[in-house]
This record gives structure tokens, C-alpha cells and sequence, in this order.
């Protein structure tokens, strides 16, 4: 389970001013310390976004990897008040207004976290209600290690139970029309590390 690495209570005010080199995620205030990925955390990252992009291109969304901030407020507080700040390893956006030069304010329409064992759970339960209540239209969790992808996708009010598909094939993201990603090269990956 991952803890808070600095005691108190921080803002966004307080995340923009810690050091470039240091990688963090606040929720409701707490501090969360970022390990540095895995190379097949890495790997899975920079295909999917990869695709993303390519799938992307002349249309309006945008697909961004980390580290990108992605602020939630709860309601309209300013930025400097903001109290829940994440960097989502692969997020897509496609209204404009919620880009700006900080990253992103307010939910993303498509988030994708590759899920590692030190943050699994952080992700799977804190995140994901977080990204819920923040209205994200669809999150994927990717779970290289049992090769599958947990889907949630949100009917306007909260997720939908979760759709587990094997990461192999073709997945098509709902959210984003049109919009399908290979999944085969993770079963590759997965054999390499092996």
C-alpha cells in the first residue's frame, strides 16, 4: 500500500513549488511519493500512447503520457486551493478549455493507468473513486502482471461495474468514437519479463 510521504496538508499551491526532480500526487491534501516506473510499466505507457496519438491526429481530443498534472476540484475553488492533483501515466482530453499552461483542470475524458505493485491499490480504490467523482468518462487500469485491462466507463452519475477484458486483441475505448487499441505486444511483454 502506498503512504504519505510528507505530513500536513498540502494544496496545489504547495505542489507547484516542490522540486522538478520529485514526482508527486496529492489526494484530499495528502502527499503521495511517485516511484520511478518499471520498464515494462514504461513500455505499455509508451505504446498505448503511441496509438492514442496516431489515432488522435487532425481530430480535436488530445492524448498526453505523464507527467502531465491533472488538478480535480470539488467544486471552484482556485487553482491554489485545489486539494487533489494527479499525473495519470496516459490521459486524453478533448475539451480544449480544460488544457492549460499547468496541465489540466478538471476531469479528463479517458485516463489509462498502468498499475504497479507499489500503487496497485492506490489506484484501483483511491484513484478510481477519485476519478469518478470527478467525472472521468472511462479509466483503464492496466494489469501487466495477470495481463488483463479493468474498464470502467461513467454513466453521468458514477462508474459502471467494471468490464475485465484479456489484453490481447483489439479493445475499442467508447468513449473516444472510432478509437480502438492492440493490446497483443502486453502477452509479449509479458513473456519477455518471464
Amino acid at each position: 500500500m502506498q503512504t504519505a510521504a510528507k505530513s500536513g496538508e498540502f494544496t496545489f499551491a504547495n505542489y507547484m513549488n516542490w522540486p522538478e526532480n520529485e514526482r508527486w500526487q496529492l489526494l484530499d491534501g495528502a502527499a503521495y511519493a511517485m516511484a520511478p516506473p518499471s520498464w515494462a510499466h514504461q513500455s505499455v505507457v509508451t505504446e498505448l500512447g503511441r496509438q492514442l496519438g496516431n489515432a488522435l491526429h487532425g481530430k480535436p481530443c488530445q492524448a498526453r503520457v505523464a507527467p502531465v498534472g491533472v488538478r480535480l476540484p470539488r467544486h471552484n475553488e482556485a487553482d491554489a486551493s485545489i486539494r487533489t492533483v494527479f499525473e495519470p501515466d496516459i490521459l486524453v482530453v478533448c475539451d480544449r478549455s480544460k488544457i492549460d499552461a499547468k496541465g489540466v483542470r478538471g476531469a479528463p475524458d479517458v485516463i489509462i493507468e498502468v498499475l504497479s505493485p507499489s500503487t496497485a491499490s492506490f489506484d484501483q480504490i483511491d484513484k478510481r473513486q477519485a476519478y469518478e467523482q470527478a467525472g472521468v468518462r472511462e479509466l483503464w487500469l492496466v494489469d501487466i502482471s495477470n495481463g488483463v485491462v479493468i474498464i470502467y466507463r461513467h454513466n453521468g452519475t458514477q462508474f459502471n461495474a467494471p468490464e475485465i477484458v484479456r489484453a490481447s486483441g483489439t479493445v475499442t475505448l467508447r468513449a473516444l468514437e472510432g478509437v480502438k487499441l492492440e493490446l497483443d505486444f502486453i502477452d509479449d511483454l509479458r513473456a519477455d519479463l518471464v
